[in-house]
């Protein structure tokens, strides 16, 4: 079983492909509320994007709850974390958050994607963003290779420190308010924004999103998603684009 969180499409498409490959399931966290069992034989996956050089609260709430069992008393488990710059020690918080349940992690890698946090980095420009692609491709492609053999060990490129990581953490745990949130006139009230949210962050009033929880995930899905780009964070995306992965034709 191969579960995955994907804001905009990147985790969702390494995801298939590794499930593709292996012949296993492709699960997204959003909306389930299932355990997990490992049949005898069976690897577990666990695909997520880096966020502020750690986990999505939306994955460490997901992993903390829920339940997993195997046949096998060391079961195949890898990791794999999206980056744009650096994963920072999102692997390592993973591999806690496995461990505290009773299992040992077998493989941990990491995958160089375009990185869609559109604040900083400027996604308007469509030959970069398909040189990025085809290069994300050449990973995966080595680590389904890796995986297929069950091949173990850290794999993991342009890690930091813990301590590091802790600290950014904190001093960027700002960026979640969702004051940074807001719609401008060219919201024509589709909703989307609402129907995709995966921590039901905001509600339509007068056919406009309200953002009615003081943090949210920060993932810009509902940025990315928009179909008439009306949702900015602050005024530092207006000029940044959209990103959606290409291969992937619809999100969770």
């Amino acid at each position: 079983m191969i579960i995955y969180y994907s804001a905009t499409g990147n985790c969702k498409y390494v995801a298939n492909r590794i499930a593709s490959k292996t012949q296993d399931m492709a699960q997204s966290m959003i909306g389930y509320d299932g355990s997990i069992y490992l049949e005898k034989g069976e690897s577990l996956g666990i695909v997520v994007p880096a966020h502020f050089w750690g986990l999505p609260t939306f994955v460490d709430g997901f992993l903390s709850k829920i339940d997993i069992k195997s046949a096998d008393k060391n079961p195949y488990i890898f990791l794999i974390a999206t980056f744009g710059t650096s994963p920072g020690y999102c692997c390592g918080y993973l591999a806690n958050l496995i461990e505290s349940k009773g299992f040992s992690v077998s493989a941990k890698f990491t995958i160089l994607m375009v990185d869609t946090w559109t604040p900083v980095f400027n996604l308007s420009d469509n030959d970069k963003i398909n040189k990025k692609t085809l290069n994300s491709d050449k990973q995966i492609e080595d680590v389904i290779s890796k995986i297929e053999c069950k091949k173990e060990g850290d794999f993991v490129k342009r890690k930091l420190p813990k301590f590091v990581c802790d600290i950014f953490r904190k001093l960027t745990k700002s960026y979640r308010k969702t004051s940074h949130l807001h719609v401008n006139e060219k919201c024509i009230g589709c909703g989307l924004c609402k129907n995709k949210c995966p921590v039901e962050a905001i509600e339509l009033q007068m056919k406009k999103p309200i953002w009615i929880k003081n943090e949210c995930v920060m993932c810009l899905r509902c940025l990315h998603l928009c179909p008439n780009f009306a949702i900015q964070y602050d005024n530092r995306t207006k000029n940044h684009g959209q990103y959606l992965n290409p291969h992937i034709n619809s999100l969770d």
